[in-house]
């Protein structure tokens, strides 16, 4: 599989486009989403990496959909989901996931290690979501993960871009850091450009456009900065 971490190292902001239906927040986003076309869209247009939701009740996504944007895709998959257990690991795996996304706010610390060393065992790379500093001091223990910061609350689903302002500069600049949530113009990734960021996760703004190509290709080419 080609490697999630590497693809997010470039001179440029690489651009995560999401595939996804619905979310929580949104509501329906994209409930008819050819998520083969769509991907190909992406890819065409410059994303680094694709994340496919894969949760049903709250997303309308599914295995299915990581599956068939593997047939299609070159680049990275990163499975996003609510990853509790090994079996998702290997579910992911097998169905041509690179990375899997990890939530700090949803695992106890000693979990999200353990889930983390299976990952890495099975070739996965890791997404280890925080959103404070607490958070993020444990998951820069976790040495081969690389560290989104996500700027929605989970519980309010509230979007304050001022939790990757203050967190982004903690992350030492050998890490990757994934500036998420709140991404929909080019001068949102600029934004997240100045306080280092290696790479933006764009979700809805993305699978709710018309043209997925046109949209994605606003988004790259920000040129990234040294942090640390």
């Amino acid at each position: 599989m080609p490697s999630f971490a590497a693809a997010l190292r470039g001179c440029t902001v690489a651009v995560i486009a999401e595939l996804k239906r619905r979310s929580p927040s949104k509501g329906a986003i994209n409930e008819a989403l050819d998520v083969p076309a769509r991907a190909v869209e992406y890819e065409a247009a410059g994303a680094a990496a694709l994340s496919v939701l894969t949760e049903p009740a709250r997303f309308g996504g599914s295995l299915d959909d990581l599956r068939a944007a593997r047939s299609v895709a070159r680049v990275p998959l990163l499975r996003k989901d609510f990853i509790v257990s090994r079996l998702q690991l290997l579910e992911a795996r097998a169905a041509g996931a690179s990375a899997v996304l990890l939530i700090a706010r949803a695992l106890p610390p000693e979990r999200r290690t353990a889930l983390a060393d299976e990952a890495c065992a099975l070739g996965l790379d890791v997404l280890l979501e925080v959103r404070d500093e607490g958070e993020l001091e444990h998951a820069l223990r976790v040495e081969h993960a690389v560290i989104g910061i996500n700027n929605r609350n989970l519980e309010t689903l509230a979007i304050d871009d001022a939790v990757s302002a203050r967190l982004m500069p903690l992350v030492p600049g050998n890490r990757t850091a994934v500036y998420e949530s709140g991404v929909n113009s080019r001068a949102d990734v600029e934004r997240a450009a100045a306080i280092g960021a290696d790479a933006v996760l764009v979700g809805s703004s993305l699978s709710s456009s018309e043209d997925g190509g046109a949209a994605t290709a606003a988004l790259v080419g920000v040129p990234r900065r040294t942090r640390g």
